[in-house]
């Protein structure tokens, strides 16, 4: 063969190799990405496959830089997850783009896929927790634990840890008033203690503190803590009433302490300050944390907006709000919102609604650890009531609601040293 044909073919062939496709990129932007919330699963599904991922913070709404492969492709098209496929010089081209100071975009490494526990009781519905029905959409494994898992020291296994609607106050979620003579609710109560019994505790409410606290030590210990509706507010005032009595006759069968509102210590709790509790059993309320019977606007009209943080600054809050829209549709709950003066100070609102001064979505930290609180029960399903049918993802796969949820599950892969900065 002549000299110059080898030449030709060898120039050839680098060029080829040089434009050979090596990344995929899932866009996460509002009109490319046929289904956000599968995506964060790909991504999951990438990083438990022992590779690493890149989350493009704030580039078309959060996207993933993922190593290109034809299983990576495979499952994208099984999953009915958008992707591109990009050469080498194109993603650095992004990559590049990103890094330059006058962008607000970051590039973080997403380096191991996270071990992730759901506390809920055993029996419980799927579609009963917002949390367990879109980590089964996403298909992203978990593990279910509840209070003798908790109790033995069970987090330790555990990065991530998502609170069920619960109530940790031992007041089996205020339900008093209107279910107590439902079946449902009388064998919930049954359950709840026995197993107090069995771990050794006298009265529910002493067995739930004895799980919030060490919860609160999982997240001291460095653990991320995720929590929904009346899980956020009901484990703060279990904290902040820890060896008070604060439940009537008819949730532990005696009185309660005598002016117990005034030895609540505030210094105990991890995310609210001077809330004042419920004192009536029959009112379905735990304090005035939650805004839901103070809220004064029409459904059609209820939206939070998440807040715009420097990605290169502010990476941890940036992750969190990551989204194809800074406008999110409300959704009531047990806790439906958290009054913005009953927030402390060191604890950041992601999230508000500032028509009824609400905190909606909300992070802080407690010793090592990281918490982020959600209001409301389920993206998707307004008025989510006892009872009511399960939500369907198919017909949500781009809600911005449930997005805030993966953000939260994806952020411990995070390389530990941008979680520091």
């Amino acid at each position: 063969m002549p000299l110059k044909k080898i030449h030709i073919l060898t120039l050839l062939l680098l060029t080829s190799f040089a434009g050979r496709a090596s990344m995929i990129l899932l866009p996460m932007d509002e009109t490319t990405q046929q289904n956000h919330l599968k995506a964060y699963g790909i991504t999951y599904w990438v990083l438990n496959k022992g590779m690493k991922a890149n989350w493009l913070l704030n580039y078309r709404g959060g996207s993933f830089l993922l190593p290109d492969a034809n299983d990576v492709r495979r499952e994208c098209q099984i999953r009915g997850v958008s992707f591109e496929v990009l050469s080498d010089s194109e993603a650095n081209g992004i990559l590049d783009d990103i890094s330059s100071p006058s962008q607000n975009m970051e590039n973080v490494v997403l380096e191991k896929a996270p071990k992730i526990a759901v506390y809920t009781p055993p029996g419980k519905q799927p579609w009963d927790d917002a949390v367990t029905l879109v980590l089964t959409y996403a298909e992203i494994p978990f593990t279910a634990i509840y209070d003798q898992e908790v109790l033995n020291d069970g987090l330790l296994l555990y990065d991530w840890l998502h609170l069920h609607h619960e109530d940790f106050s031992g007041q089996y979620g205020k339900f008093f008033g209107a279910y107590r003579n439902a079946p449902w609710y009388i064998e919930q109560k049954k359950e709840a203690e026995a197993l107090a019994t069995k771990l050794g505790y006298s009265k529910v409410s002493e067995e739930k503190l004895a799980v919030a606290l060490k919860i609160r030590n999982f997240v001291i210990g460095g653990g991320f803590m995720f929590a929904m509706c009346s899980a956020t507010d009901s484990f703060d005032i279990a904290l902040a009433a820890e060896g008070v009595d604060i439940c009537e006759p008819m949730f532990d069968g005696d009185p309660s302490a005598p002016n117990y509102q005034s030895k609540i210590d505030y210094n105990k709790s991890m995310a609210f300050k001077d809330f004042t509790l419920e004192r009536n059993p029959v009112v379905y309320e735990f304090s005035d944390i939650d805004t839901t019977t103070k809220r004064n606007i029409m459904p059609d009209n209820d939206y939070f907006t998440l807040m715009e943080y420097s990605a290169k600054w502010d990476p941890i809050p940036s992750m969190l709000c990551q989204n194809h829209t800074q406008l999110v549709k409300g959704f009531m709950g047990q806790t439906t919102a958290f009054a913005g003066d009953r927030v402390k100070s060191n604890v950041l609102v992601m999230g508000e609604q500032k028509q009824n001064g609400e905190a909606r979505y909300i992070h802080g930290t407690k010793g090592k650890g990281m918490f982020t609180f959600y209001g409301g029960h389920d993206p998707e399903d307004y008025q989510h009531r006892v009872g009511d049918a399960p939500t369907v993802l198919d017909l949500h796969p781009n809600s911005p609601g449930y997005r805030l949820i993966l953000n939260n599950v994806l952020f411990p892969a995070a390389r530990k040293k941008k979680l520091k900065t």
